[in-house]
């Protein structure tokens, strides 16, 4: 009799998660519209068609049995959290560090938290009422000084502090210094009248002595940016990067963007960069590696830091490269709707296409399901002057304190999907989509200006489009 009891009972959980997944699947392919063989995909065959939380978490379709098996690999090295020395399990954390896994900065793939969502503090133009502030860890302080001498690595340093301050310590480490940020608030109006508001923050840094920092050292706020969708960026062949540029403007359309040129470590020459906000990395190796060193304090094979052996070897190195290089892009939706269809013709009108540029082909690649691959991931990977209001005033290599690297919108409207507080730009200062584009100024001021001026349904359409990538 229990026998019996127990089988009922496994089969009507088993009939209960297949009417879930039936359900499920019902859901998602009206979510993914009737159109489905025709959808551009995202991420060419690599594609994935999941809308949830975990857009961003899913591997690549098409890797074989021996690359889905490194890609848990990876996302095993990925989620590791590290501790201080000695342990038996992921020792080598710090001994200073603004987080201690991959994942803590890159909750769930996506992008990291400048604060918890409300606007916790408004200052003066003249910054004189200093107000209350909200601690942060999540985003990470990149500090220049412009005297210093170059560094091959990464911007010259500042000494003491290097190129990122490290608010955290273990046990008997101060951390570099305390990090709160104010938010000041500024108001604009669309072309109907409309108002918006548009804030931006301002580190307020205290140094492990307690004096502030010294205004002649540089300061830029990052947040982490999404991981997935990179190894597909690393793929797109650097011809095709160099043949987009247009440094000197010659089709004078106001778009004048450029690559980055930066130190390789492990070939010690310059080469292309195209990770990063400001494009400072060349490839998903480097790119990881200085993460675990810069973030984690976790020395490695590209930055040992001393003749000691590092804390991580070049296969958990590898392993974590790859997970990001392996990672899905999501499939865009709502591609038959009128409204996504009328947002997608203004933002070509508005111009914003010149540096979101919708289509690209990845080249040759050591990943085979990444190879030649058409792909859609709006950005065309080049340094532009984004104007002064998103100035950070901090060079790195080519790119100058006005210069950002476009960056990716596929998957962006899953951004608050994935982390409901998430915001937008490098800093996180954009709270919404709309706040993005009117942030745009230098060579995107005339399309921020078009989207400004147009109607509120124009702007509603514009950025449904945007919601459906």
């Amino acid at each position: 009799m229990p026998i019996k009891s127990e089988r009922s009972r496994m089969l009507r959980s088993l009939l209960a998660l297949f009417a879930i997944a039936l359900i499920s699947g019902i859901i998602l392919s009206n979510l993914i519209s009737p159109t489905f063989a025709q959808t551009p995909l995202a991420g060419g065959k690599t594609t994935v068609f999941n809308r949830t939380s975990k857009a961003y978490e899913q591997p690549s379709v098409g890797l074989n049995e021996i690359e889905s098996e490194r890609h848990f690999e990876g996302d095993l090295a990925f989620d590791a959290v590290f501790v201080t020395p000695p342990a038996r399990i992921n020792p080598g954390l710090g001994p200073l560090f603004n987080n201690a896994s991959c994942t803590g900065c890159h909750i769930r793939n996506g992008r990291g938290l400048p604060e918890k969502g409300q606007l916790l503090v408004r200052v003066s133009e003249s910054r004189q009422n200093s107000g209350e502030t909200t601690s942060n860890r999540q985003p990470v302080i990149s500090t220049y000084h412009p005297e210093a001498s170059v560094s091959l690595g990464n911007a010259p340093p500042v000494e003491g502090l290097g190129t990122q301050i490290q608010d955290q310590g273990v046990y008997g480490y101060k951390p570099e210094a305390t990090v709160a940020i104010a938010w000041e608030e500024q108001e604009g109006e669309y072309g109907d009248g409309t108002s918006y508001s548009l804030r931006s923050p301002h580190p307020q840094i205290i140094l492990a002595n307690g004096k502030p920092i010294s205004p002649a050292i540089l300061t830029s706020l990052r947040i982490p940016p999404p991981v997935f969708g990179l190894g597909l960026i690393e793929a797109i062949p650097e011809k095709t990067i160099r043949d987009l540029a247009d440094p000197d403007d010659r089709d004078r359309n106001g778009i004048s963007g450029r690559p980055n040129q930066v130190w390789d470590v492990e070939k010690e020459a310059i080469v292309l960069g195209r990770f990063g906000w400001k494009a400072n990395n060349p490839n998903l190796l480097q790119q990881t590696a200085s993460a675990y060193i810069n973030d984690m304090g976790v020395t490695n094979p590209l930055f040992p830091e001393s003749d000691e052996k590092p804390d991580i070897d070049r296969k958990t190195l590898e392993n974590a490269e790859f997970y990001a290089q392996s990672l899905a892009v999501p499939g865009r939706i709502l591609l038959d709707d009128a409204e996504v269809k009328q947002g997608e013709k203004l933002f070509q009108q508005a111009n914003c296409a010149s540096c979101h540029i919708p289509t690209l082909s990845t080249g040759n690649y050591k990943i085979e399901a990444l190879a030649q691959q058409t792909i859609h991931p709006y950005t065309d990977l080049l340094l532009h002057d984004m104007g002064e209001g998103l100035a950070d005033g901090r060079p790195d290599f080519l790119a100058t304190g006005r210069e950002w690297r476009t960056q990716s919108l596929w998957g962006i409207g899953l951004t608050q999907t994935v982390l409901p507080y998430s915001s937008y730009l490098h800093d996180g200062r954009a709270r919404t989509l709309e706040e993005a584009i009117l942030w745009h100024s230098g060579e995107a001021e005339n399309s921020k200006e078009q989207f400004r001026k147009m109607s509120q349904g124009d702007r509603a359409a514009l950025v449904r489009f945007l919601r459906s990538l």
